[in-house]
């Protein structure tokens, strides 16, 4: 659900819609599924446009948990098989991917998305590529080797250099004098001097 109402939305836009699908009582598939319609559709309003796109998206992911009610588990199984098994569900991508197995299953993966991909190369993680997935795929490696294969290591990484990517070390005008980071930071050094 969380990526349904994220794309194209902030995280406050994305908390209130999904504090009226709890208030709805409407945060598991089968729920969903029995939700009214107008409750549905008021609570995903409440995460910006594109409202037919998300119900479209999130009826699509529900359909896919109801016709299979393995699926949980089977994402909690061998990474291999829940790769394969959450593929059908809609709107996840690569990263979205990576942060349903991190969050939802507690694989040890670390999901790159742009923030993270930004941070990663410019503390000198990874090879910098034109293919946004080549080079993600270098950061993640890069940063995976350094951490314990835990997912509880995976997730604070990822939560820290997200919101560090969101917060600090922006795209257009990264906050460097201000950085915690600073000191270990190659891409840092070189813009303060």
């Amino acid at each position: 659900m969380w990526e349904v109402l994220s794309v194209h939305s902030t995280p406050k836009k994305v908390d209130q819609a999904l504090g009226a699908l709890r208030r709805a009582r409407a945060l598991t598939p089968d729920a969903m599924w029995r939700a009214p319609r107008a409750k549905l559709e008021s609570a995903v309003q409440l995460a910006g446009p594109y409202t037919e796109q998300r119900l479209l998206a999130l009826r699509t992911g529900v359909n896919l948990f109801r016709r299979s009610p393995r699926l949980p588990e089977i994402i909690r199984g061998p990474l291999p098989e829940a790769r394969r098994a959450i593929k059908p569900l809609p709107q996840l991508g690569e990263a979205g991917a990576q942060r349903m197995l991190l969050f939802a299953a507690d694989h040890a993966v670390l999901p790159v998305d742009a923030r993270v991909n930004r941070v990663g190369l410019r503390l000198g993680y990874g090879t910098a590529s034109d293919a946004f997935r080549k080079s993600a795929k270098s950061v993640q490696h890069a940063i995976a080797v350094e951490l314990p294969p835990e997912a509880q290591a995976f997730r604070r990484a990822f939560i820290y250099l997200s919101h560090h990517g969101g917060a600090t070390c922006t795209d257009a005008d990264p906050h460097c004098k201000v950085c915690p980071l600073r000191s270990d930071c190659p891409e840092g050094s070189r813009r303060l001097g």
